[in-house]
């Protein structure tokens, strides 16, 4: 049977959490500009938890959260509309808790956009546990809202690939890159101490490991330019003994950053990867983190 080849992959519409935070007004307005790029509809969605809180809160508890809930959508509403009148946004009031009611409301084909941190517990917290939850068990890719929202656009857009299995979700970053009008630069770790002591090591010198890993980046960056022809396309592999800490600076000269999640291991629930979380709580830019079932169709 011949293999399937990736397609280039649409950009599908965006669904932000709604939280009431100055992230979460933050991540509203960056979704706004993320789904006017797109030409796609913007979903404002805030899930209350009332489905569970009814079981031991009073009915007019209930209807206060309700209430508090819609005053809250219509008021991003009104916000996003004074910066992009014209954009497409409805609103959805979900009982379910915060992560379930997104990852229901995106579907199969969204993208789901949240601030780095809510309300709940310390402020001093660099990441809000329904921005975790999210990322780490949502189906669609997720856009977690980091960094200086004054911070002058760079007019690039980075992925953090590893090899040729990362062409499905690659491609996504390549369309995030070509609705911004942007360049596109693929970044690949090489760390060294991640070979020192392994059998990869008795068999090939680490010279050979790293020619391998440019030749493999360079093969990427090849087959995104046969999808995206006018996209301006980067490659480099970067050697370090801090896979996070080249990425975390990558993100200080970039608009977005892009990188699969982690595939489960033996299939028992799901992970987010160490770089990816620490990029979560460090990075100077926002993060998409796209899940491994999550690839570009096929033709």
């Amino acid at each position: 049977m011949a293999s399937e080849i990736p397609a280039r992959p649409e950009l599908g519409p965006v669904y932000v959490g709604v939280d009431g935070s100055p992230a979460g007004h933050a991540a509203a307005l960056w979704a706004a500009a993320e789904a006017d790029r797109r030409g796609r509809g913007l979903r404002l969605v805030h899930a209350d938890d009332t489905a569970r809180r009814s079981h031991y809160a009073s009915g007019d508890t209930i209807e206060e959260v309700r209430e508090a809930g819609r005053d809250l959508l219509i008021e991003t509403e009104v916000a996003v509309h004074d910066r992009f009148p014209s954009l497409d946004v409805t609103k959805e009031l979900d009982r379910r808790e915060p992560v379930a009611g997104l990852r229901a409301a995106a579907g199969t084909r969204g993208t789901i956009v949240v601030g780095n941190r809510g309300l709940g517990g310390f402020a001093a917290l660099m990441l809000g546990s329904v921005s975790l939850g999210v990322a780490t068990r949502a189906d669609v890719p997720v856009i977690v809202v980091r960094g200086d929202s004054d911070r002058p656009e760079s007019g690039s857009v980075t992925a953090a690939v590893h090899g040729r299995a990362d062409l499905g979700w690659l491609l996504l970053a390549a369309a995030e890159a070509d609705a911004r009008k942007a360049a596109l630069r693929l970044v690949s770790v090489w760390n060294v101490l991640a070979h020192v002591g392994s059998v990869a090591t008795m068999l090939d010198d680490l010279d050979e490991i790293a020619r391998r890993r440019v030749h493999e980046v360079a093969e990427l960056a090849d087959h995104v330019r046969e999808f995206f022809p006018g996209l301006i396309v980067s490659h480099h592999v970067e050697t370090g003994t801090s896979t996070p800490g080249i990425l975390v600076e990558a993100s200080t000269h970039t608009d977005l950053l892009v990188m699969g999640r982690a595939r489960r291991a033996l299939g028992a629930g799901p992970t987010l990867g160490r770089v990816a979380h620490i990029l979560l709580h460090h990075a100077h830019c926002p993060v998409e983190i796209v899940p491994p079932a999550f690839a570009a169709g096929t033709r």
